[in-house]
């Protein structure tokens, strides 16, 4: 085969693949051809190659799809967080939750804590692991939730968002608790945890302990349901009350302290001059 015919052929796979949808193979066929070559490996060995290429690059394309869906403020995984640093958290837990059984099991995940004890951390770690799983995730605040399920039904058109977070199989609350519910915020929260009991799973986020929930829900009945619903068969995680933001911060601060200490030149020369001076007068 000369160098023209070997360039047309190529050029015809390409094309075919295009229409095929085959990217992969449409990239990795002639170089792929080039190392079976000097391989010695069979046509069907070749064949292998090539539609493993594409498999791979399919799930690649896939989880990026759904890392873009999921709407997570920022990537972050498990391998990011310091558990040394938050003892109170297990981590043979949280990594046994990664491997995505609950979702299969549609059961909870609740982490409380305060501000700083890496609870974002966490929920969006699992949800990246899901993700990976090629599980349909969607993020969202407390806040932001509610916000679009308002708006829906401004637009009247409620029933469609309501069905479209019903979709997923994972959805991530963040920050149940910061800020005080209307009534129909509240509402609304309910739907979207009570449509999900038993059937798909969910991760929450919480600065309050349960009792005190109420605070933040003007509904006393409503509030006790939601806590019903969310609380069953859950995976209940405390993530403390020492902030390892601020802890951070105050280290880095330390050190900067330390270090200009350590640079500042000893004042002891000076002083001595000074009290010689003074002795002469």
């Amino acid at each position: 085969m000369n160098a023209q015919t070997a360039v047309l052929e190529a050029a015809t796979i390409r094309q075919q693949c295009k229409l095929l949808h085959l990217p992969a193979v449409a990239a990795q066929c002639t170089p792929l051809a080039e190392q079976a070559m000097r391989e010695r490996r069979t046509h069907l060995g070749y064949l292998e190659a090539l539609l493993q290429a594409e498999l791979e690059e399919r799930e690649q394309r896939l989880v990026a799809r759904r890392l873009g869906e999921a709407h997570l403020p920022r990537l972050k995984t498990l391998d990011e967080f310091n558990f040394s640093q938050s003892p109170s958290i297990s981590a043979q837990r949280i990594h046994e939750l990664a491997a995505g059984g609950y979702i299969g099991r549609a059961e909870p995940i609740i982490f409380i804590g305060d501000s700083g004890t890496g609870k974002t951390h966490l929920l969006t770690a699992l949800a990246v692991a899901a993700c990976r799983q090629r599980h349909r995730v969607r993020f969202a605040t407390a806040a932001a939730l509610i916000n679009e399920l308002v708006e829906a039904k401004h637009q009247l058109q409620l029933g469609r968002a309501l069905a479209r977070w019903a979709r997923y199989d994972l959805i991530a609350i963040d920050e149940v608790g910061y800020v005080p519910l209307a009534e129909v915020g509240a509402e609304f929260l309910f739907q979207v945890i009570a449509e999900r009991a038993e059937k798909a799973a969910v991760i929450v986020t919480t600065n309050l302990p349960f009792s005190e929930w109420t605070q933040v829900m003007p509904n006393a009945q409503l509030c006790k349901a939601l806590l019903d619903r969310i609380t069953d068969r859950a995976h209940i995680i405390e993530t403390g009350t020492e902030s390892y933001r601020f802890r951070r911060t105050l280290e880095k601060h330390q050190g900067r302290t330390s270090a200009a200490n350590v640079a500042a030149p000893p004042p002891l020369a000076a002083e001595k001059k000074g009290e010689h001076g003074g002795a002469r007068s």
